[in-house]
């Protein structure tokens, strides 16, 4: 039998770096909301300090949105929309048909359990299609939780809840006096990306996500690089149906004024400052441990331990795959260079 064989083009993922005040405001108010990693978040002591300009209704929203996990929501919507300003956002938002809403809402577990989702933001105003499509995500951190909670509001009464929480935040946030600075910088980011390697996707995002190591996944046809600064200094990792999302933190030299030291210069020498975090670092440059083994050696309940260790994996001293903990030689060994980098000066300053 013979055959004859006719190539199609091979087909290429896109590749893009977005940015936008829009993702800055979600991004902010998902790191605000993110309780358990707070007290990582470069701008945790900033927000607290300034919690008493805050309107009552803003801390209100942002209260709802810790308690469903409705950040959630706006990071998809805004993946679908792309909207420039937080006036767009709102505008369009409002002009999705409902069932697409829901479709957007709702996240993507996998190709077998694809039609139920669907089926589910079609028949929206069924909670027991929530409850039982939520089942499949029990095993994940919060994810159960926020598909029931989209259950149990209205549409409106969520579209209402996502447009006043973003102006709430944008409206305080942009008060803020680096506020047109950052969106100088992420606009620098985006532009100076405009043109990208796609023959070499993942080499791309290595290296503007500055460490990022991404397989192709099947159904990923776009992969969004979105800088970020309210985030810092977490790579926040989602994906829809057919989008790859990586949100990246925006090279601090971006930012700051000479004589201003890096955050993450700060945060690797406070992560480093505490008896306790040492001797952790100590035994994780020996060998990968778990948490339990680590708590059982320390003989420190598994809460505090793990605060501990997020400040250190936050500094990226250590690093944590499938909940086993590992020093990061790489980091600590350039830590020394990065501080002598800083704090060096030439004869001109002295001069």
């Amino acid at each position: 039998m013979k055959y004859h064989y006719s190539p199609q083009p091979t087909e290429k993922i896109s590749l893009q770096v977005e940015s936008s005040p829009v993702w800055e405001v979600i991004l902010g108010i998902a790191g605000y909301t993110h309780v358990q990693l707070r007290h990582t978040f470069d701008f945790d002591e900033e927000w607290t300090f300034s919690q008493q300009s805050m309107s009552e209704s803003l801390i209100e929203s942002l209260k709802l949105i810790e308690k469903t996990n409705f950040w959630y929501s706006l990071i998809m919507l805004q993946n679908e929309l792309s909207s420039l300003t937080v006036e767009d956002f709102v505008n369009q938002l409002h002009d999705i048909p409902v069932e697409k809403f829901y479709g957007i809402l709702l996240p993507y577990k996998n190709r077998e359990t694809e039609s139920m989702r669907r089926e589910t933001a079609a028949r929206h105003n069924n909670p027991e299609l929530f409850e039982e499509y939520a089942a499949h995500f029990d095993d994940h951190d919060y994810l159960g939780e926020y598909i029931r909670n989209l259950s149990q509001y209205s549409h409106q009464e969520l579209c209402e809840l996502f447009s006043s929480v973003l102006n709430k935040w944008y409206n305080w946030v942009s008060q803020q006096e680096k506020w047109e600075k950052w969106m100088q910088a992420l606009n620098f980011e985006e532009k100076r990306y405009q043109s990208l390697d796609v023959s070499n996707p993942m080499e791309e995002i290595e290296h503007i996500t500055g460490g990022v190591k991404y397989q192709i996944e099947p159904s990923i046809w776009t992969v969004k690089l979105i800088p970020h600064i309210s985030y810092r200094p977490w790579i926040l990792e989602k994906r829809s149906c057919d989008t790859k999302l990586f949100f990246y933190p925006l090279k601090e030299e971006l930012l700051l004024e000479p004589g201003v030291p890096p955050r993450d210069l700060v945060r690797s020498y406070k992560a480093l400052g505490d008896e306790l975090r040492l001797k952790l670092l100590y035994q994780l440059l020996r060998g990968p441990l778990s948490l339990q083994e680590l708590s059982a050696q320390f003989n420190i309940n598994k809460t505090t331990l793990h605060h501990q260790l997020s400040l250190l994996k936050a500094a990226r001293l250590i690093k944590v795959d499938k909940g086993i903990y590992s020093g990061n030689p790489i980091e600590i060994d350039v830590l020394y260079e990065r501080l002598t980098q800083y704090l060096r000066f030439n004869d001109e300053e002295i001069l």
